[in-house]
């Protein structure tokens, strides 16, 4: 397999960056996945506008956004690799320094694009499990999509291994937060509900995009701080991220909701779906023309 480092491309085996990046030694590094759709990466600017504001807070100082020269990159590591489409991560870590901690911006960071053939979507719903593990605080004010992880990983463990298994998080006061590696969407009485990035979940792009295109559908989108029997109340749920796009829910803890056949997820799905044939860069671009029809 192929990837991106710096500037080059090289076989995976032969990637290196120094131990004593930043990004290794004290977690600084950010990244984005998103996937491509016949070659297009979706919704890229909002990715890139996410991952520039994001290393501005962390004093990481980025190369300024070029769309054409990121979607070149994209472009050869698909025909590298052998790839029509693919699941991307675009990995930017601090770089390297001596040993403690620094208080200046790091002006050299690596960047490193990896990419890898899509899963086979064969997981039409899944089951939430709400997790004992709570959803630990971010670092800052708001959630970065950084290299700090270990609080997802200690909920995959107690989630499990299958693939058919969300793991759900409430934060320490038991609002909802955010699932494994996803945002929480239900629907009451064709109303959404999404908890707020002050729940500690990471704004993600697809949730953003969701919200968006619901408010086009119709439908009322109410954003906060919710118990969990507010969802367990729900009448159906779903959770959303670039890779899985709109994944509905069949139960949590037990509770059946409407699944893949409840009627809100799956005018969502295929609006969504239309989104990504129309090439979409940015969320924004549902306003410049009527995309439902």
């Amino acid at each position: 397999m192929y990837l991106y480092l710096n500037g080059s491309y090289v076989k995976s085996p032969e990637a290196a960056i120094s131990p004593f990046d930043h990004g290794f030694l004290y977690g600084l590094g950010l990244f984005e996945t998103f996937r491509t759709y016949d070659g297009h990466p979706f919704l890229l600017d909002d990715h890139f506008q996410r991952l520039h504001e994001s290393a501005a807070e962390m004093g990481i100082v980025l190369p300024s956004y070029n769309r054409e020269a990121v979607q070149d990159t994209i472009a050869q590591l698909l025909r590298r690799n052998r790839l029509t489409d693919g699941y991307f991560r675009w990995n930017v870590s601090a770089g390297e320094r001596e040993i403690g901690f620094s208080a200046t911006e790091y002006c050299e960071p690596n960047i490193i694009v990896f990419v890898k053939a899509l899963p086979e979507m064969t997981v039409k719903e899944k089951r939430g499990l709400v997790l004992t593990q709570r959803r630990n605080t971010p670092e800052g004010a708001l959630r970065l999509k950084s290299h700090h992880f270990f609080n997802n990983i200690i909920g995959k463990r107690e989630a499990g291994s299958d693939p058919s298994v969300e793991g759900i998080f409430l934060t320490a006061d038991d609002f909802v937060a955010e699932g494994v590696v996803s945002n929480i969407f239900w629907v009451k009485r064709n109303t959404l509900f999404t908890p707020s990035p002050a729940s500690g979940a990471l704004n993600g792009i697809t949730r953003q995009f969701v919200m968006l295109l619901a408010k086009r559908c119709g439908y009322e989108v109410k954003v906060g701080l919710f118990d969990k029997n507010q969802l367990l109340d729900a009448e159906e749920a779903f959770i959303t991220n670039s890779i899985q796009e709109l994944t509905p829910l069949s139960d949590i803890d037990g509770l059946s909701y409407a699944g893949k056949n409840g009627p809100v997820v799956r005018a969502l799905q295929t609006a969504y779906r239309n989104c990504t044939a129309a090439s979409l860069w940015s969320r924004f671009d549902l306003l410049k023309g009527d995309l439902m029809e």
